[in-house]
């Protein structure tokens, strides 16, 4: 009997992205998750008899921006088309979508490799479309939310270059960074605004003939996408082993058993019977429009984790860290761009900083002071003005009460004591104080010494720089 490791997955991955508009696609509904059922809804994406859509031209905007990011072709003209099916969160009996012309094709995303060189997972295209509403179900019958419906989605169709659980994973996260840098999706996946379907097949190592696939529908979570894929594989491949044969299908992932469950046969093209929307023109791109955007738009993860290494020396784990979300980096950089060491920035922003974050579950911009604030602090502790143990007692309470860091500083007593003569003083105290230690640590104990510095920063209160206590003790109990 084969093992597992004699075959090799073929996964292709559909993300489905909503975008970051202040209205729906086609009508002026408000684009916005939270509100009361059926709240955020109209004639047009009610899909009431006789209602027009009108194209939101920020969706065009904000798709161009991902098709530049992720290297792709924008077709001049597109086309709307209509994909038919019945469902009960889909009132009008067809999803406005893309179908023979999408917006764009081609492309690739780089995942990132350590030191070596990317990984290049390509596209096969990206298309405009709208969301349906959302289906409740309860005890016996089912609710049906309409407010979603007519929210604009980007569907982001990747080439089936992808061979494991993990490494599809890694390619969700960096779509997902991207669309985050570029504020095109926020990416939230718990409520459905950055969802995909994933489409899996195996085949013996070797074997370039790809095998029937499974599709899994809308895993929203990297670790349910990471388990439903594993657990598919292995279901395959056992299915092989026992000389059975796949059925394309379409799965459904049971979070709580952790597998997969046929949801129905796997739907073709023209199970759909897509034709040309009637009630909107093509869609036609100007090239001015295209250079305007890429003018102005964000740079991307990939771009930002090279510009790092060059230009700041930092470690791939730095880097990795600095540059997970965007206002992280920017944070970072704004503090090496007030005068703060690079080191000394990167350290503090991977720690002190995403500890604010973490603890307060609020965005960088509110957990944590201004940029040029948190520099100032820094520079006191370069200035020996304050101890890092002390610069980190103030920044937490500069991000609890908005203090400035002098105000902090002084409230708290921080200010650091270098005055040698003073720190003398202290040190000759406790070295009077502690005879018989001094004693061992002159007989050949050298571990004391940490102990006369821990009397000494005692006495002083913590004020004391400990530069120089450790010198000013070192020179006394080696005379």
């Amino acid at each position: 009997m084969a093992r597992s490791d004699a075959y090799e997955a073929v996964i292709g991955l559909e993300v489905h992205a909503q975008l970051l508009t202040r209205s729906k696609i086609f009508c002026g509904c408000p684009n916005a998750f939270g509100a009361a059922p059926n709240h955020n809804v109209c004639p047009v994406c009610m899909g009431m008899p006789g209602v027009l859509p009108v194209f939101n031209r920020r969706v065009l905007e904000l798709a161009i921006r991902v098709a530049l990011a992720t290297h792709s072709q924008i077709a001049p003209r597109s086309v709307f088309a209509r994909k038919n099916y019945f469902y009960p969160d889909l009132p009008k009996g067809y999803q406005i979508s893309q179908y023979e012309q999408p917006f764009c094709t081609g492309g690739y995303i780089e995942l990132p490799n350590g030191g070596s060189s990317p990984r290049k997972i390509r596209l096969t295209r990206i298309h405009i479309e709208e969301d349906a509403g959302k289906n409740i179900h309860a005890s016996g019958y089912s609710l049906v939310d309409l407010n979603r419906a007519g929210t604009p989605l980007l569907e982001i169709v990747s080439e089936p270059d992808l061979r494991s659980p993990e490494e599809a994973v890694a390619y969700l996260k960096e779509l997902r960074a991207i669309l985050r840098y570029l504020e095109v999706c926020d990416g939230n996946m718990e409520e459905g605004s950055f969802r995909c379907d994933a489409n899996v097949s195996v085949r013996r190592r070797g074997e370039s003939r790809l095998g029937v696939k499974t599709e899994i529908k809308n895993l929203n979570s990297f670790k349910f996408v990471e388990k439903a894929l594993r657990h598919e594989i292995e279901r395959q491949i056992e299915v092989l082993e026992a000389g059975g044969t796949i059925t394309q299908e379409t799965h459904l992932f049971d979070p709580e058993r952790g597998i997969t469950k046929p949801m129905r046969s796997k739907e073709y093209a023209h199970d759909y019977r897509y034709f040309p929307e009637p009630d909107l023109p093509p869609l036609e791109v100007p090239p001015s429009l295209i250079e305007a955007i890429k003018a102005q738009s964000p740079e991307v993860p990939s771009a930002r984790r090279a510009r790092y290494a060059q230009q700041y020396g930092l470690s791939s784990y730095e880097i990795e860290v600095l540059t997970q979300e965007r206002d992280i980096g920017d944070y970072f950089e704004a503090l090496v761009n007030h005068g703060v060491d690079r080191k000394m920035a990167a350290n503090w922003t991977m720690t002190e900083v995403l500890r604010a974050v973490n603890e307060s579950a609020l965005p960088l911009s509110r957990a944590v002071p201004p940029a040029a604030e948190t520099a100032a602090l820094l520079k006191m502790v370069a200035g020996n003005e304050i101890s890092l143990n002390g610069a980190k007692t103030a920044f937490a309470a500069m991000c609890k009460t908005g203090q400035s860091a002098v105000e902090a500083v002084n409230a708290l007593g921080l200010t650091q004591v270098s005055d040698e003569a003073q720190i003398a003083e202290v040190c000759e105290q406790v070295l009077r104080a502690e005879a018989d230690k001094v004693k061992e640590y002159r007989a050949g104990r050298q571990k004391l010494f940490g102990f006369f510095v821990g009397q000494v920063m005692k006495a002083m209160k913590g004020k004391a720089n400990p530069k120089i206590v450790n010198e000013v003790l070192k020179r006394k109990l080696d005379s």
